[in-house]
């Protein structure tokens, strides 16, 4: 793990490794986050910079790297995956109140079907996914045109995840739904 972070500091910075910070854009050129939609928000996440540059310490890219390992739990990943989400705030401006709420699940929706404004949602479109969609299952893979969204996931994102029915879902309730998916 050390050798691919200080591959990543400029030449210059290499010999004094442990203290130095990798820079956000060195880190978006890993092959694991160069397509990622939310790589902006993993670097967020994962960093500890005082600045809020994003750049990252060994430790911080060390914590990366064991969260999006094989031998990571479903606990941390699910916890991981939910920070991502709902609290990191960057490119997608989620609201960071600490839930997942409609707002947020629209930015993921928005997140994962691209920004342009040809792969964007229609309104009807995004209420129907809302309203039909389970939260974790199958929500990264792309539409064709026309697609009828309800076909491609199990149903009732809010409406099955949130058990305390406040109208968000919390990180408990991330979780639980998140134990009961196989391929998280």
């Amino acid at each position: 793990a050390y050798k691919r972070f200080s591959e990543l500091l400029p030449k210059d910075e290499r010999e004094n490794g442990w203290s130095a910070r990798v820079p956000k854009s060195q880190i978006l050129t890993l092959p694991e986050l160069r397509a990622n939609p939310f790589q902006h928000r993993i670097c967020r996440v994962f960093s500890t910079s005082d600045t809020r540059d994003d750049s990252m310490s060994f430790e911080d890219f060390l914590d990366m790297l064991s969260v999006f390992s094989d031998s990571a739990t479903s606990d941390i990943k699910s916890h991981y995956a939910f920070r991502i989400f709902g609290e990191a705030g960057d490119r997608c401006y989620f609201d960071e109140d600490g839930t997942l709420g409609r707002k947020d699940l629209e930015q993921l929706v928005n997140c994962l079907t691209g920004q342009g404004e040809e792969s964007r949602l229609s309104s009807e479109e995004m209420e129907q996914l809302i309203q039909n969609v389970r939260l974790v299952g199958r929500a990264g893979h792309c539409r064709a045109p026309g697609t009828d969204l309800s076909t491609l996931l199990p149903p009732q994102i809010l409406e099955e995840s949130d058990i305390d029915k406040d109208g968000t879902i919390n990180l408990s309730e991330f979780q639980h739904v998140v134990s009961r998916s196989p391929d998280f």
